[in-house]
């Protein structure tokens, strides 16, 4: 099989495994009709992704679902972040407390960040992501707070010149590796990561990086809201208060912080 006969075949079990995961049980003809794949080829799609274990077939109806091999790579993840969720998830309830904003953790995969836990805002109008989903760490606060140190031959591999400009979700996203550097270098003196808008239009957020016992950057915690309620708040002492929860967080881990990230507040 030619490579991009092997690389279309790939995005189309992914469009497959992607409308399962969105819409549980589903008959040949309904993904078909849903990914925009003739019936004949998902029929051969679910039947090799049955095969592997990755979308089962309910025996009485004939109807597809995620499989148990989805699962288990997602528990993957999960036994992977175990420790840090649990370090996390009281401060998680505090910041939320504190702000009634919705309170997230994420972790970094490659230039996109996992949602792994989050604890809903109390205001009638807040921000929801479904934990496992993911979004482009370019366009996240707290895919910044994370990049922001990261080695910087990581971040040239993940965001080389010929990508640029990197992908747009709004007017305001940051679209070359100088605006990122930029923006990097703001986030290291005043300890926090903002989205202006610059994930989703309305929303904004405010983040701060997580570190293991390594010394290693392994996630961040953010608070989003929408625009109009953060441009109220005082940014600055949302960010302190991050900071410190981002710090206890990190103790529980190991790390002991050293200036390298101890940013003072501006």
């Amino acid at each position: 099989m030619r490579r991009r006969d092997r690389v279309q075949s790939l995005d189309r079990a992914l469009d497959i495994l992607e409308t399962l995961a969105a819409s549980g049980e589903l008959g040949v003809s309904e993904v078909a009709a849903r990914t925009g794949l003739v019936v004949s080829t998902t029929h051969r799609l679910l039947a090799g992704l049955a095969d592997r274990g990755y979308v089962g077939r309910n025996p009485a109806n004939g109807r597809y679902a995620l499989g148990f091999k989805v699962l288990e790579l997602a528990g993957g993840l999960e036994v992977r972040t175990t420790a840090l969720r649990a370090a996390a998830r009281p401060h998680l309830e505090l910041v939320r407390q504190a702000t009634c904003e919705t309170a997230n953790l994420v972790v970094l995969d490659g230039d996109r960040v996992i949602y792994v836990d989050q604890v809903e805002g109390s205001h009638s109008i807040r921000m929801f992501t479904q934990l496992g989903s993911s979004a482009l760490a370019h366009t996240t606060g707290s895919g910044k707070a994370i990049l922001t140190y990261l080695p910087a031959d990581v971040i040239t591999a993940l965001y080389p010149s010929s990508r640029e400009p990197f992908e747009r979700l709004t007017p305001h996203t940051l679209t070359t590796l100088e605006a990122l550097r930029h923006d990097f270098v703001r986030i290291r003196r005043r300890g926090y990561a903002l989205d202006r808008e610059e994930h989703e239009a309305g929303v904004s957020c405010v983040a701060t990086p997580v570190f293991d016992g390594s010394g290693t950057v392994c996630g961040a915690i953010s608070l989003s809201g929408p625009t109009a309620r953060i441009d109220r708040a005082d940014t600055g002492a949302l960010g302190l208060l991050l900071r410190r929860h981002a710090a206890d967080v990190s103790a529980v881990l190991g790390h002991q912080a050293a200036t390298s990230d101890g940013a003072h507040a501006s």
